[in-house]
């Protein structure tokens, strides 16, 4: 750097390290990186920093969390936007050490769904609108149909998004836990579900432990998931630097790892590969879902 030109300012320096953060060792980060120039720095902000250094936290301490962030963390789900705002979600918030037990033996034994101080399991809640009618005396037809248990399962997920940076946002971790839905009888029976409820995943929140840190892991490169105007396929070659440079962020820890296409493909295979969720409109059924 030459004495003419100025040093790029902080904020500049960590908005770009944010962005190639995200994209590990492929040639896409230092393109996205420069999507920050020296007129757009400004811009740049705290949220965009929480979001981007979001990575998935599977060791906790055992410190319980105050009392007052369960309720901020819900005040912020409930702040995400809802579908006709039929607010066709609801959240059980599991600190019990035994039912944590419980559920982690349900979800493969994940140590971390037992090991964090709070498990937030997000939900489909169909029977709310079923109270609603009951009380007004009219009867509903529409929670018959998939989409109205799609919409459930989307204002679940946004209102889990919030919940999860809102509390990254304060210091905390957390990972969600798709496994709730391997074994759907026996999580419903825990938790006590009625009828036209449905676990859609969970939610480990705690204080990381630093001990066991978590690291940014990259995802594919935008033009993998962009298109602009109309659908294009993610280039080949995307695919292909996005396998080296999860290989590489493994390798970093000591891990090895099958390539990401490997991983894909691996996990799809067959019913056997999905672990339980290869039933899981039977499942549906069985509580109370019609899925017209």
């Amino acid at each position: 750097m030459t004495a003419s030109t100025p040093r790029p300012s902080p904020l500049l320096e960590a908005a770009r390290a944010a962005i190639r953060l995200r994209y590990g060792e492929q040639p896409c980060a230092g393109r996205a990186a420069q999507s920050v120039d020296a007129g757009n720095a400004a811009a740049w902000n705290p949220v965009l920093d929480t979001l981007l250094a979001h990575r998935s936290v599977r060791a906790f301490r055992p410190d319980p969390l105050p009392p007052h962030l369960l309720p901020w963390l819900v005040a912020a789900a409930q702040s995400a936007p809802s579908s006709s705002n039929l607010q066709t979600w609801s959240v059980v918030a599991v600190e019990d050490a035994g039912r944590r037990q419980r559920l982690a033996a349900l979800v493969g034994n994940q140590r971390h769904v037992e090991e964090a101080p709070l498990l937030l399991v997000w939900l489909v809640d169909l029977s709310r609108l079923q109270r609603v009618a009951e009380a007004a005396g009219r009867t509903i037809e529409g929670p018959q149909y998939l989409d109205t248990f799609l919409m459930g399962a989307i204002d679940a997920a946004l209102a889990a998004q919030n919940a999860l940076v809102a509390a990254e946002s304060l210091g905390l971790g957390s990972v969600y836990i798709g496994a709730m839905r391997n074994r759907p009888e026996e999580v419903a029976a825990e938790l006590g579900l009625p009828p036209q409820v449905h676990a859609v995943f969970g939610h480990c929140i705690g204080w990381p432990d630093e001990a066991r840190p978590a690291y940014v892991k990259p995802r594919l490169a935008p033009e993998a998931v962009l298109s602009r105007e109309r659908y294009q396929p993610a280039p080949p070659e995307a695919i292909a630097e996005y396998d080296q440079a999860l290989q590489a962020y493994f390798a970093a820890q000591g891990i090895a790892h099958p390539a990401w296409s490997t991983q894909v493909l691996d996990r799809l295979r067959d019913p056997a590969a999905l672990k339980g969720r290869h039933r899981l409109v039977e499942a549906l059924h069985g509580q109370g879902f019609e899925l017209r």
